[in-house]
C-alpha cells in the first residue's frame, strides 16, 4: 500500500490487502457470514499495519494531530482490552487520584508492551491535569 492521500479510503482503494489482526480477509466480512456464525470478534479487531498506514496517510496529508491518534491506536492492539478500559477509566477527569498512576501506567506500555507514543501520551496528560488541578476528586 502505499501512504500517500490517494489511498484513502483502504476499505476502497486497498480492499485486497485489508486483513484483521488474525489474517481475517476484508471481503470476508458479509451480512451472510455474520448471519451463518463465520465471524468472530477476534476477525473484526483491526491490525496494527491498517491503523499505522491511515496514519502515514494523515501524516501525508499534514494531518498530525490525526496522525498521532493512528500511531497511538496501532500500539493499542496489542494491549488487553481490561488495560485499555483501565487507562480509559484513568483519563476521565477526577478518576486518577495523583499524578503517579498515570506514570506508573506509562512506565507500564512503555516496558511492558512497548507502547512509547502511548506512553508519552499518559505523561503528556499527567503534566496537563497536574497543572490543571484534574487529579483533586470531584464527586
Amino acid at each position: 500500500m502505499s501512504n500517500n492521500r490517494k489511498s484513502y479510503p483502504l476499505s476502497e482503494n486497498h480492499a485486497d490487502e485489508l486483513r484483521a489482526s488474525n489474517g481475517f480477509h476484508l471481503d470476508d466480512l458479509t451480512i451472510e457470514n455474520i448471519l451463518n456464525d463465520k465471524v468472530t470478534m477476534a476477525d473484526i479487531q483491526i491490525a496494527p499495519e491498517t491503523l499505522s498506514h491511515q496514519a502515514e496517510i494523515a501524516g501525508a496529508a499534514k494531518r498530525y494531530p490525526l496522525a498521532d491518534n493512528f500511531w497511538r491506536a496501532a500500539e493499542m492492539t496489542s494491549l488487553p482490552n481490561e488495560l485499555i478500559m483501565e487507562i480509559y477509566e484513568m483519563l476521565r477527569p477526577g478518576r486518577a487520584l495523583d499524578r503517579s498512576s498515570l506514570d506508573a501506567c506509562a512506565e507500564r506500555l512503555r516496558n511492558d508492551f512497548g507502547a512509547e507514543k502511548l506512553a508519552l501520551f499518559l505523561e503528556e496528560a499527567a503534566e496537563i491535569y497536574t497543572r490543571h488541578g484534574v487529579f483533586s476528586k470531584r464527586f
